[in-house]
Order: C-alpha cells, then sequence, then structure tokens
C-alpha cells in the first residue's frame, strides 16, 4: 500500500474502496470533476500535471455499486446536473440501505487530488441541498490534507450521508455480545444503552437483568435485548434523552440491537440458540483486560467464526490494569487471530479516525478484525467504539435485499409469549419474504406433522408498532387467541460430528435446503448445514405437510 494512503487513513489498514466491482447497466452515470463532471482525459498514467509526486496517493477504483460515492468537486452545478446528482445520491443510498459515503476531492480512479478550502466549502454546501431534496443529513467524518503540486494546501473530505427515517424503515443491525463470565458484557451495553458511566460495582448493568438471580449473581443466564440509535446526523440516541424504547426509534435513522447472551459455561447452549436463531449480522466478543483470554472466550470466538458471523473484539476494564497488562492482553489475541485456524487482520483502534476506517474495512473484508481497548468506568476510549457502531455498513446490499423480499414469506419462531389482552406472541426474524399486518400465515410442523393456519393481528419491531415487515428484521407478532401449545421455537438437537443422518424421534422439524444445524450433547458438539430432505408430503390444500420419514443429513 502506498504510504501516503496508509498515512492519510490512520496507517491502520488498506484503504478503504468502493465495494465490490461491476458494472450495473441503467444506472444514471457517476462523475467527478467541475461541477461533478467527469474528470478524466485530465490526467496521464495517474500523473498530475506538475509531475512533481511520482507515486500519488489512490483509494481503490470507484464502483458502480455499493454505497460509496468518489466527487472531484461539486461547484456550482447547473439545474440539469444537480438533477443528475440527486439522482446519483438516491441510488447510493438505495444500495447503502438509507446511508452512503461521499469522498469529496477524488477522482472516479481513486486519485486523492484534493480541493482548496473555498472550493471544499463549496462542495460540501452542494452537498447538503442535495442531501436535503432526498430527505437526508450530511455528517463530514474526516478530514485530510493531500499533496497535490500545488502552493496552497489541499484537502480531501469524507461524509455520510444518511436518511432521516421514514415510516420506522430505519436501518436495524443485529450485534451478538460475546464473552466468558464476569468480562463486562452486560456492564458495556448498559453503559452505551442508557448513557451513564459505571460505578465501578455493575450499576449501570442492572436495567439489562430478567431474572432474581442475575441481579444477585451479577452473571447473564438468558437472552436480553437493548437497542443503541443513530440519528441522521450521526448523533447517539439512547435511554439517556429518551425515556421510551419508541422514542429511541422514532428518533433514530440507524438502530443497533444488541443480543446480550450468557459468558457462564453453564449457559452454553442459550449462548448457541442466540447466535443461531437471531441471525446477527455482527457479534461482539468482550474480553477482560485483567484476566485476558480465559473461561468460553475461546469458544465463543470458535462459534462465531464456524457461524461465519463477523466479529470484532472489546477489551474492557483497562481501568484496572496497567498499560503492560492491557497490551499484553492485546498481544495475545492478535496472536490467536494470526494462527492458521483464524487467519484474521488485527487492527487495534486508538482514535476515531481509526474507527471509521476500521468499520468500512470490516464490513468489506471477513479478515479484518478491530480491536477496542476501553473502560466502562472511566469512559476511556468509549467514543470509538461509538463512532465504529454510527459507521457500521450492512453487510447486504439493496439487490440481495430485494432477492430475499421477492421470495416466499418465511419467519423464524425463537420466542412465544402470552400477553394478557392480546392472547399468543411469537418473536423472531423473517427469514424472507414480506410480512403486513392482517396477513394469513401457516405455523408448523406441529407434533403430528401438520402446518396450521393463523392471521398475523399487528406487530412490533424494538417495541414499536409497524404494519409491514421486510425480509432480515426482527419483530414480535401477535396471533390473537392461537393454541400456544401448538407452538415450539426453532431448535434442533442430539448427533454426532460426523457426516451423519439424522432422524427427530420426538416430533418432525421443519427445514430447508441450507439451514444450518448445530448441535451440542455433553462434550461433543458440531456445526452443519442441510443438504438434503427425504420424504417430503404435501397435501394437495398446502396446508397439511410435514416430513413423513424425519430423515436429513448434512
Amino acid at each position: 500500500m502506498d504510504s501516503g494512503v496508509s498515512e492519510l487513513f490512520g496507517g491502520c489498514c488498506r484503504p478503504m474502496g468502493g465495494g465490490n466491482g461491476g458494472a450495473l447497466r441503467g444506472r444514471a452515470g457517476s462523475g467527478s470533476g467541475s461541477g461533478g463532471g467527469s474528470s478524466r482525459g485530465r490526467k496521464k498514467n495517474g500523473r498530475h500535471r506538475g509531475g512533481k509526486a511520482n507515486n500519488p496517493p489512490y483509494l481503490p477504483p470507484e464502483a458502480e455499486d455499493g454505497n460509496i460515492e468518489y466527487k472531484l468537486k461539486l461547484v456550482n452545478p447547473s439545474q440539469y446536473r444537480f438533477e443528475h446528482l440527486v439522482t446519483q445520491m438516491k441510488w447510493r443510498l438505495q444500495e447503502g440501505r438509507g446511508e452512503a459515503v461521499y469522498q469529496i476531492g477524488v477522482e472516479d480512479n481513486g486519485l486523492l487530488v484534493g480541493l482548496s478550502e473555498e472550493e471544499m466549502r463549496a462542495s460540501l454546501k452542494t452537498l447538503r441541498r442535495m442531501a436535503e431534496k432526498v430527505g437526508a443529513d450530511i455528517t463530514v467524518l474526516r478530514e485530510r490534507e493531500v499533496d497535490y503540486d500545488s502552493d496552497i494546501p489541499r484537502k480531501i473530505t469524507e461524509v455520510l450521508v444518511r436518511k432521516v427515517p421514514d415510516n420506522q424503515q430505519f436501518l436495524d443491525l443485529r450485534v451478538a455480545v460475546l464473552g466468558n463470565v464476569d468480562s463486562g458484557k452486560s456492564t458495556l451495553l448498559g453503559v452505551l444503552t442508557q448513557g451513564e458511566l459505571d460505578n465501578g460495582r455493575g450499576r449501570a448493568r442492572l436495567n439489562l437483568f430478567r431474572h432474581l438471580h442475575e441481579i444477585q449473581s451479577g452473571r447473564t443466564s438468558s437472552i436480553s435485548f437493548e437497542i443503541l440509535g443513530f440519528n441522521s446526523k450521526g448523533e447517539v440516541v439512547n435511554y439517556s434523552d429518551s425515556r421510551t424504547a419508541e422514542e429511541i426509534c422514532e428518533s433514530s435513522s440507524k438502530m443497533i440491537t444488541f443480543i446480550d447472551l450468557a459468558g457462564h459455561h453453564k449457559y452454553l447452549k442459550t449462548t448457541i440458540f442466540g447466535l443461531t436463531s437471531y441471525c446477527p449480522d455482527f457479534a461482539m466478543l468482550v474480553v477482560s483486560a485483567n484476566t485476558g483470554i480465559a473461561g468460553t472466550t475461546r469458544e465463543h470466538l470458535g462459534l462465531a467464526m464456524a457461524l461465519k458471523v463477523p466479529f470484532f473484539i472489546v477489551i474492557s476494564k483497562v481501568d484496572l490494569c496497567s498499560k503492560a497488562t492491557v497490551e499484553r492482553t492485546v498481544k495475545q489475541l492478535e496472536r490467536i487471530l494470526k494462527q492458521p485456524g483464524c487467519n484474521k487482520l488485527p487492527l487495534l483502534v486508538t482514535s476515531d479516525d481509526d474507527a471509521v476506517t476500521a468499520a468500512q474495512q470490516f464490513a468489506q473484508s471477513p479478515n479484518i478484525t478491530p480491536i477496542f481497548t476501553l473502560s466502562s468506568v472511566s469512559g476511556d476510549n468509549l467514543d470509538h467504539l461509538k463512532v465504529f457502531l454510527n459507521i457500521l455498513p450492512p453487510l447486504t446490499n439493496s439487490k440481495e435485499q430485494e432477492e430475499l423480499m421477492q421470495q416466499l414469506t418465511e419467519f423464524q419462531v425463537d420466542e412465544i409469549y402470552t400477553v394478557p389482552e392480546v392472547g399468543t406472541v411469537v418473536g423472531g426474524t423473517l427469514s424472507s419474504g414480506i410480512c403486513r399486518e392482517g396477513d394469513n400465515l401457516v405455523v408448523g410442523p406441529t407434533d403430528d406433522g401438520k402446518f396450521l393456519q393463523l392471521k398475523v393481528c399487528s406487530m412490533q419491531r424494538n417495541r414499536s408498532a409497524c404494519r409491514v415487515l421486510r425480509a432480515g428484521q426482527a419483530a414480535t407478532l401477535a396471533l390473537g387467541h392461537f393454541d400456544r401449545s401448538l407452538l415450539r421455537k426453532d431448535k434442533l438437537r442430539t448427533g454426532e460430528k460426523a457426516v451423519v443422518c439424522f432422524r427427530f424421534i420426538k416430533h418432525p422439524e421443519y427445514l430447508k435446503i441450507g439451514a444450518k444445524l448445530l448441535f451440542r450433547e455433553g462434550v461433543t458438539k458440531g456445526i452443519g448445514h442441510v443438504t438434503y430432505i427425504q420424504a417430503i408430503t404435501i397435501e394437495e390444500n398446502g396446508l397439511d405437510r410435514g416430513l413423513s420419514s424425519d430423515l436429513v443429513t448434512f
């Protein structure tokens, strides 16, 4: 990597690109130049006019897909050009599911040219007008000076464009929280979501516990969900300025849903269930700085890798340790991540600039593993993690999301409740399709292998009412007075490590090709995918269907 690029972006990892390559037909073209027009033809073989710099710094060439757009400058565009730029912004926002990143002062081929102070101010003014046109806000992420054969300082600016939320269609990312018992997982989540630092004795985690024995022991034994919002300007929205979850949802353009999982080995089955059932986009592995890699840390790390869940690492409790102890824990993690079984590239985040780069590279490369060191008591480096979560993009683009929504509706049941005056309520994730309030669905299989018809009476996302649920979104569905005993969580168990054949001896299970199977019996564990299903029977009415032999292999 060119040293200029390394210095420009914090020197912590490869420079960010515009996503995967490829052509997209029918899209409004992407130019950069004066007024946003193309600057191609004004340079030759990557050299600029004065020939002063033989190796000018580059980013990867701009890609047609993805949510990253390069613009050399946006100074006084014509009305026609302005409308064209707005169309481009709509496309980039659609690709990023409501978020886009603009690199101002960068040519389409990735050459970092930079702009003067006056040109940059005019370009940001135009960008703000474009954002207002599409109902979005802009936030300057970072600015850097660049040497481009000029007597006056020139710089490039990286800008986040985020849509203002409408009709609850905010960007929602799920983050599973892993780590050994007493590593500080629940305390960290309490600080992030409540907006107040811990007192050193676990006060911040009390609001997260669901059971009395959790409060008494200070250890999580069940799965809980906590939310952290970011508004269109990138500002944190949590319970410090919002009284209810509904207010957080209403004020947020981006929502991070934390899935707090148990760290004690006694509750490993609960942790596995949370990782497999709630379909997290990312995992956050919390490691205590004073104890290092201990207890279930390695096992949780192995689970995240086996399930192909991208993970980042937070080293907590740095206020209790010397600098040498923290460095020793970091080196211990780096050694493990670099081992042949992991093949990860650790990336220590020490500044907000590093956090921005880490978020973008983390989503683009599966080998990047950001590492944060922070304290929930003193608040040291806590802002770096917030910046990272604010910038972290979704793993799926608009095309993949659209393909999922066009498939048949399928909702995976993970939790079952009985709510007074509401009836039976199920919680889970919509795997594919679209679900609307009032839709008629079928649920099953029951113990005798049948699927039964029901009606979705109402829905909630993050404890707020919604009318439309799209693929990939988690929600709770109210089913009215549907018999709860006919429902079960989607959980599988038994088996052995190898290429094996399973027969469900208790009752049939709903499976499909490609579904993940994770089993554990004593010290034996296994992870695989369904590759074959034998003897499926489907009745003419489409409702009475199941596995006649209950036989699957993977």
